[in-house]
């Protein structure tokens, strides 16, 4: 019989990871009702917290944590290797915390605060729109990384950003679809409610679009499913099947990540059709699965090594009072590749 673990709790329980998390460790901000419900599954399922391990991460003091939203993503994989290898560089230990997506990334980060002696923190991926009323109760020095801004509102002299410009990005790869003869491009972006990147790369699709005075067409956007894993390929597979049966007219479709991308193709092959001679397909990330599929997949690179250096460079200065808060912007590459042709 395998053993329960913390995300097993929560998944009976229908609350969060952190939640779980509060009400083994006793805190006053749970409602009792849900405290007592977590303790009586608990109890049922004979789950053991992992005490020494806790306790081994709150004493120790030289800890970054670094908090992923969207953990199944090669692209954020990749990201946590390097920024790993850059901490231990600094013989700092890490902390990996999984962010469910119906989870709210800062309650996860106050909750770990709480937890452990944290030195700083990382967020990479999530939707950071929160108060700053709410930002000021964490602490620690936090760097957010592949995630541009927090909101507009919101001074950014209080935090620090290391990301690629994505409604740039997302701007070159249309164009560069419309400069290959395309002008009926679809588009698989982020749900409807998604303040972050989904929101930045279809901005960069509607300027792409404006600036060759093609008109915009709501009908060719099409928001992945909140029913599926975000950013999976299951999404993109299921969205490019309801596009196909829909019946609209496109000749290359845009997916703002490789993951659906690779979804998209199977779908697009599934219907009887070929990937670049019947739709051009792009995508967006540079993972290393969408090198080796076939076809490989034209993309946006973004630079992981280079944005793994900066992030921890960049938190280890502002820990050392050399540098304030700063956000630091890379440029991506279009990576042409068998899935897209001119027409």
């Amino acid at each position: 019989m395998e053993q329960v673990t913390i995300k097993d709790i929560a998944k009976m329980c229908g609350v969060g990871v952190s939640t779980v998390s509060r009400a083994i460790n006793d805190h006053p901000d749970i409602n009792p009702e849900t405290k007592s419900m977590i303790n009586q599954v608990i109890r049922e399922q004979g789950y053991v917290p992992n005490n020494s391990a806790r306790n081994l991460k709150r004493t120790e003091a030289k800890t970054i944590a670094v908090l992923v939203k969207g953990m199944n993503n090669p692209f954020f994989t990749s990201m946590v290797k390097s920024i790993e290898k850059e901490i231990k560089k600094k013989k700092y230990a890490m902390v990996l915390h999984h962010v469910e997506f119906d989870e709210d990334e800062l309650d996860a980060a106050l909750e770990l605060v709480k937890e452990k002696r944290l030195k700083g923190i990382i967020f990479l991926g999530g939707n950071f729109n929160h108060s700053e009323e709410k930002l000021g109760h964490l602490k620690v020095p936090f760097i957010l990384s592949t995630v541009g801004c927090i909101s507009d509102v919101i001074s950014k002299n209080t935090y620090s950003t290391v990301s690629v410009d994505d409604v740039k990005e997302s701007y070159r790869m249309v164009d560069y679809l419309i400069q290959s003869g395309h002008k009926k491009i679809a588009m698989i972006t982020a749900s409807v409610g998604d303040g972050s990147i989904g929101k930045l790369r279809l901005t960069g699709y509607k300027q792409a679009l404006q600036a060759n005075q093609i008109s915009f067409r709501q009908e060719l956007i099409r928001p992945m499913k909140d029913t599926l894993e975000p950013y999976s390929m299951e999404n993109g597979y299921q969205v490019t099947k309801e596009l196909l049966e829909s019946g609209e007219e496109f000749t290359a479709l845009y997916v703002i990540s490789d993951m659906m991308a690779v979804g998209a193709l199977r779908a697009i092959h599934e219907a009887g059709k070929k990937v670049p001679e019947d739709y051009s397909l792009a995508g967006y990330d540079g993972i290393e699965l969408g090198r080796y599929i076939t076809p490989t997949i034209t993309t946006i690179n973004q630079p992981i090594e280079e944005m793994a250096k900066e992030t921890i460079g960049l938190l280890f200065d502002i820990l050392a009072g050399k540098k304030q808060h700063q956000h630091k912007v890379f440029p991506g590459k279009i990576v042409v590749r068998e899935s897209t042709k001119k027409i």
